[in-house]
């Protein structure tokens, strides 16, 4: 029986991925409302429980890519690789109202400038904290802070190593995590109730993962917004992270 199962996974592996990942979606759901009284959202556990099997999963199989490299695992690199990725991403988009969207205007621009600068700040100080002090290491690792996706952009581009490439989706994943459970915590607080404020604050924030999860935790209705201002963050962070705020780090490093 388990030979039959061990074959299905393989010869089936992308199924075989989307049911895993179907399971660790339920159990992480059943805990946010039995443990956290849905405070925590379920994608925010399922986050940490993703992390937790991509670190077993390396540490068993002595690779790169967790869970991944175990081979009746292996469609989950598939499933959690750029195209799907991509792909959902833009499918938020599709359930924008046009009218709704536009009345983000202005704030929504400015949104996105301070929440590519805000956080690149932040991520540059925490290189420097680390010991950092070339130009292309800092740069990396405040782009991390961006998103998780704009730090390997960013380091791939300029030439980083592994290890500081690896610390910039570290940073990237950090927050997002932070984002999504925080959201639902402060919503009421800082106003998060229409599209314009979730445009802002997928602006702002950045990360389409952490801003999904958290307005998925809030109010469903506002993901598409968030997602989209979000998406947006991350295309502006790959273009600016290895050209202009390389060289405004390198002016100051020398």
């Amino acid at each position: 029986m388990m030979h039959m199962i061990q074959h299905l996974f393989i010869e089936q592996s992308l199924v075989a991925a989307f049911a895993v990942i179907g399971v660790v979606m339920w159990i992480s759901l059943v805990i946010s409302k039995r443990l956290t009284a849905g405070r925590v959202h379920g994608s925010a556990i399922a986050i940490v429980a993703g992390l937790v099997l991509a670190y077993i999963g390396g540490v068993v199989s002595g690779g790169q890519k967790g869970l991944a490299d175990i081979p009746v695992f292996a469609g989950i690199g598939l499933l959690g690789g750029a195209m799907l990725r991509d792909f959902a991403i833009v499918a938020t988009a599709f359930e924008v109202d046009v009218v709704e969207a536009k009345k983000a205007g202005l704030l929504g621009v400015f949104a996105l400038a301070i929440g590519t600068v805000l956080p690149f700040i932040i991520g540059v100080t925490a290189a420097l904290a680390f010991g950092y002090r070339d130009a292309v290491s800092i740069t990396t690792i405040g782009a991390g802070a961006i998103t998780y996706i704009v730090g390997p952009v960013t380091g791939a581009a300029l030439g980083a190593n592994s290890t500081v490439m690896a610390l910039s989706i570290a940073t990237g994943v950090l927050k997002a995590v932070l984002i999504m459970v925080t959201t639902p915590m402060l919503a009421r607080f800082v106003g998060l109730d229409n599209p314009r404020s979730a445009m802002a604050f997928g602006g702002l924030m950045g990360t389409v993962s952490g801003v999904a999860g958290g307005l998925a935790a809030t109010d469903p209705k506002l993901v598409p917004y968030g997602a989209l201002t979000a998406t947006f963050h991350t295309g502006i962070g790959c273009l600016v992270g290895p050209s202009i705020l390389f060289l405004a780090v390198r002016s100051v490093t020398g």
